[in-house]
């Protein structure tokens, strides 16, 4: 009974360390308060993911299997970054986890045959085209809507990781009404009120 409650309690505050839901999304959120920016991220965030899952199936396998009377089996970098990615979202929150590993997968086969379609002398320019697009974008988003610096300036490998599953989940509440837990939008902003008070402290600790 004492082992339910627990996994309970854990569960109801999205994880902890380093699949604590809450915290990451909150970190990420902060950043995207304006709904003009948010919607700018909805369109782009994706389609540079996509895009750059396409450019690694160019690059060389990261392990290979022998196989008797066949053809080599192999990882290549664009699946284990899609699996990385539905990996940590999954462990993030099952059922909107669920959905966007299955969207990361499903863009490592998409990527896979397009890849093998346009070939790398074509490909490479596809991808800088709608990466520098797509880069503006979120880019004019901040400077001109959000006004303040995008969040892969403070930490950048944890706004790659987050980007792609915040989009969804605003997509989610916004269409659906979903929210991963009973109070998560609620706990997330008192998270987000307490990290501005705490910089706003450092800084005036900092120019005094």
């Amino acid at each position: 009974m004492q082992f339910k409650m627990i996994s309970m309690v854990s569960m109801g505050n999205g994880g902890r360390g380093l699949f604590d839901l809450e915290k990451h999304f909150a970190f990420y959120a902060a950043y995207h308060t304006n709904p003009i920016n948010v919607l700018i991220h909805m369109l782009f965030v994706w389609p540079i993911f996509f895009t750059f899952v396409v450019l690694l199936h160019f690059t060389p396998p990261l392990i290979r299997f022998p196989v008797p009377f066949s053809d080599d089996l192999s990882i290549s970098s664009a699946f284990a970054v899609a699996f990385v990615y539905a990996l940590f979202y999954v462990l993030f929150d099952r059922k909107a986890g669920s959905l966007a590993a299955l969207l990361c997968m499903l863009c490592w086969l998409a990527t896979h045959a397009l890849a093998r379609r346009l070939g790398f002398s074509l490909a490479w320019k596809v991808v800088l085209a709608v990466q520098l697009f797509c880069w503006t974008g979120q880019f004019i988003g901040h400077g001109i809507f959000e006004k303040r610096s995008p969040a892969l300036l403070d930490n950048l490998s944890q706004a790659f990781l987050m980007a792609p599953f915040f989009v969804l989940l605003e997509a989610l509440r916004d269409f659906f009404g979903y929210e991963p837990y009973p109070g998560f939008y609620a706990n997330v902003r008192a998270k987000i009120k307490a990290n501005r008070k705490a910089q706003q402290r450092s800084k005036q600790k900092f120019c005094a």
